[in-house]
Parts: structure tokens; sequence; C-alpha cells
């Protein structure tokens, strides 16, 4: 089973820390608290600790893992070519419920899945995720749940459903709101709707009118 660290004491938030940046550096599962719901991490350049978040969640490769970045500068560092609207998009709504399909760099060393050469990047808003971010570089990071049941809105939720499959759990308290990220395909020359979630379609199209949903 986890160990798990309540991040509300802070000495405990800077041990559960350096014991969630050593597992990722194992090649194992960190559960974390993010700023919609509880997620399951694994460091994204080590293909084995994807396979094993995937097999924790008992979820297939045809839904590729998103990508949690410490910092909106390191999106940049993804892509090859950083499309103008998922710049305007990143600036208007990072830190946020806010997912950007873009094309990878095909130099980069991971497998997310069947992604076809594609990323899907967010900068959550939470300070815990994000401390432990920019200690790891990218984290492959699912909501914490086995496929099927309810998203995790606390850490006992996440323990509960995949305790058995993780190193270390982040306490940082309940999640308010268990709204997913709205997810924008930047691929195309039109951006496209792909889930709407935390942010409306309508305050999007404040910033890319010619918005597909």
């Amino acid at each position: 089973m986890a160990d798990v660290y309540d991040c509300s004491d802070p000495d405990a938030r800077s041990a559960g820390l350096d014991a969630a940046a050593a597992a990722i550096g194992e090649g194992k599962l960190v559960l974390l608290p993010t700023d919609t719901v509880y997620g399951v991490a694994a460091d994204a350049f080590t293909p084995a600790a994807v396979t094993g978040l995937l097999a924790a969640k008992n979820r297939g490769r045809a839904m590729p893992v998103p990508v949690l970045i410490g910092e909106a500068s390191t999106l940049a560092g993804l892509v090859l070519n950083l499309p103008p609207v998922a710049n305007d998009l990143a600036q208007a709504f990072w830190p946020g419920g806010l997912t950007l399909v873009v094309e990878h760099a095909p130099s980069l060393a991971w497998d997310l899945g069947d992604a076809e050469g594609t990323v899907a990047v967010r900068l959550p808003d939470d300070d815990l995720a994000r401390d432990l971010l920019r200690r790891t570089g990218p984290l492959a990071v699912s909501s914490a749940n086995r496929s099927g049941r309810p998203a995790a809105t606390t850490a006992q939720e996440a323990v509960e459903q995949l305790g058995d499959r993780a190193a270390v759990v982040l306490d940082g308290g309940p999640r308010a709101g268990s709204a997913a990220s709205t997810i924008v395909d930047c691929t195309a020359p039109t951006p496209r709707v792909l889930r709407v979630g935390a942010i409306p379609v309508d305050r999007l199209r404040e910033v890319v009118p010619d918005l597909q949903d």
C-alpha cells in the first residue's frame, strides 16, 4: 500500500514531495491532487511507467494519457512548432482546466498510448501539483480511478481505487469541483473542442472566435 502524506502540514508536504519525486524517478506511480480531481501520475518519458498507469486503471492504449506540466513555457519545448492558437489559449486559461492537443516533437522519447504523434497538455491550477511537476518535469497523469468508476475527489477515494498500485499519495484535501478539463485540438487549421468541461466554449471563443465544437 502507498505511503500517504498529509500536505496540509508543511513538514509532511516537503517530505511527501521528496518521496513522490523519488518514486517518479524510479518509474513508480504517485496519486496527487489537481485543480479538477485526484490524478495518478507516472514519468511521461518512462514507457514502462505509463504502461503501469494504464494497467492500474484497467484502460487500453486507445485513450492516450494526458501530460501535465509545471510551467507554461514547457509547452514550447514539447512541440516543433507551437500553433499560435495554442499559445493564445494557454496564455488566457493556464493554469486552469484547459487541455491542449498539439503535435509533439518527434524526438521525444515517450509512449503515452495510440496518440498518432499528438499529446494532450495541461498546466494545472494547483500549487502542490505544480511543485511536484517542477521537480520531475512533465508527468503522464490520468484521473485516479479505475475505468468506468467515478473520478476521485479526495485522497481517500484515490487510495481506495488505486492505492495498491501507487508508491506515494499526496493528500492535498478534497477537490471542490469534479468537472474534467475542457479539451481543444489545436493540430488542425481550425481548432476544435473535443470535450466540454471546466471552461465553457463561450469563454474559449472570446479568445478563438472560429473555434469548432
